[in-house]
């Protein structure tokens, strides 16, 4: 198992696609609204991966998983963490929290930033066994009801 950076040679964004879409799959019928990531195509997700910081992980040749990271006044905001799902429980999302801290600590940044949808309990559970802790309460727009927790870490220097 790698870490590596998806940086301007990686050319595998339909697979990307397709690991992000079958790993949030779960959550399609149970959160609202639904998720950004089915607003995804190869070329919008290449942009993402070109305007934050990208990892992926890999087993041989086989894409594993991914997260997304965008710098933010005083934390590091960890965004699209998915895990494939025949890959999940293996501790690939614990070795990409670990690039995301030491991302966080090369640019002197206090902590890491999520937020994972309200009705998504065992995520909130996997989180705070990460060390994360519930900061805030949100609504995505449109919304008078919460519909998503934020959580932060901090990160050691």
């Amino acid at each position: 198992m790698k870490i590596v950076p998806i940086d301007e040679g990686f050319q595998r964004w339909d697979e990307l696609l397709t690991l992000i879409l079958s790993a949030f799959a779960y959550m399609n019928d149970r959160i609202d609204p639904p998720s950004s990531a089915l607003q995804f195509t190869p070329t919008t997700l290449a942009a993402k991966a070109h305007s934050e910081i990208a990892y992926a992980a890999m087993e041989g040749d086989m894409l594993c998983g991914c997260v997304f990271l965008r710098p933010e006044e005083g934390c590091l905001y960890i965004g699209k963490l998915a895990i494939a799902p025949d890959a999940q429980g293996r501790g690939i999302g614990r070795k990409l929290l670990t690039v995301a801290e030491q991302v966080a600590r090369d640019r002197a940044l206090a902590s890491l930033r999520l937020e994972t949808r309200i009705e998504l309990v065992e995520n909130h559970d996997v989180f705070t066994c990460w060390g994360f802790e519930k900061t805030a309460e949100n609504a995505h727009p449109g919304f008078t009801r919460t519909t998503s927790i934020e959580m932060r870490k901090p990160v050691s220097a």
